[in-house]
C-alpha cells in the first residue's frame, strides 16, 4: 500500500511538472512570436529604397547595361509578407549586385565605378548576412538599407560626373600631351650614348 501511495505521489509530480514545463513552452512561445512580429515590422517600415533617377544624358548611356536595369528592378520591388520574404529579397539582391561587375559599358568601366560597386556589394552582401541571423538586428538591417540608399547613389553621382567630363571638349593636342604623361607608355629615347651601353 505504502509503494503504490508513494508512486501515485511521483506521477501527480511529473503531471504536475509536465504541465507546468507546456505553460512555460507556451509563453516562450508567445513572447518570441511577439519578438518577431516587432522585427518584422521594424524591417518592413524600415526597408525603403529611394533610388532617384540619374540625369536623361546618362541613362541613355547606361540604357544598354541590362545588369544594372536588373538591379534597378529588383531593388525597387518591395516584399510584402513575412521576414522569409525579405531574406530571400536579400539573397535576390545579393545576386544581381554581384552581377553588375558584368558587361559594363566601356564608357563606365573605370577604377571609380567598380570601387563604388564593390562598396554596394558589401553593403548589400552584409543586409544578406543580417537578416539571415537567427536573432535578426532589425536596427541594424534598416541602417543598412539607408547607407545601400547613399552609395548607390554615390554610384550614379560617379557616373554622370564621367559623362560630364566626357562632355568637356578637348584642345588641339591635348590626347597627345595626356598619353605623353602616362608613364606606362612613355617611349624609351633612342638618343642613347654608345658609351653608357
Amino acid at each position: 500500500m505504502k509503494l503504490s501511495s508513494i508512486y501515485l505521489v511521483f506521477f501527480m509530480l511529473v503531471l504536475a511538472s509536465c504541465q507546468n514545463d507546456n505553460t512555460t513552452l507556451i509563453i516562450e512561445q508567445q513572447k518570441e512570436a511577439k519578438k518577431k512580429e516587432v522585427i518584422f515590422n521594424n524591417i518592413n517600415r524600415g526597408w525603403v529604397f529611394n533610388i532617384a533617377p540619374v540625369e536623361s544624358l546618362t541613362q541613355s548611356r547606361i540604357n544598354s547595361w541590362m545588369e544594372w536595369r536588373n538591379f534597378l528592378t529588383e531593388i525597387n520591388q518591395k516584399p510584402k509578407s513575412t521576414i522569409g520574404a525579405f531574406q530571400k529579397k536579400s539573397k535576390a539582391l545579393s545576386v544581381k549586385v554581384m552581377d553588375l561587375n558584368n558587361n559594363i559599358p566601356l564608357e563606365f568601366n573605370k577604377p571609380q565605378v567598380k570601387a563604388r560597386i564593390a562598396v554596394v556589394t558589401t553593403k548589400i552582401k552584409s543586409l544578406d548576412l543580417f537578416i539571415h541571423l537567427n536573432q535578426i538586428p532589425d536596427a541594424k538591417v534598416v541602417k543598412l538599407i539607408g547607407e545601400i540608399n547613399m552609395e548607390v547613389e554615390y554610384l550614379q553621382l560617379q557616373m554622370e560626373e564621367i559623362v560630364k567630363r566626357s562632355l568637356i571638349p578637348r584642345e588641339d593636342g591635348e590626347p597627345d600631351m595626356m598619353s605623353m604623361k602616362d608613364s606606362t607608355r612613355a617611349v624609351p629615347s633612342t638618343n642613347i650614348d654608345p658609351d653608357l651601353e
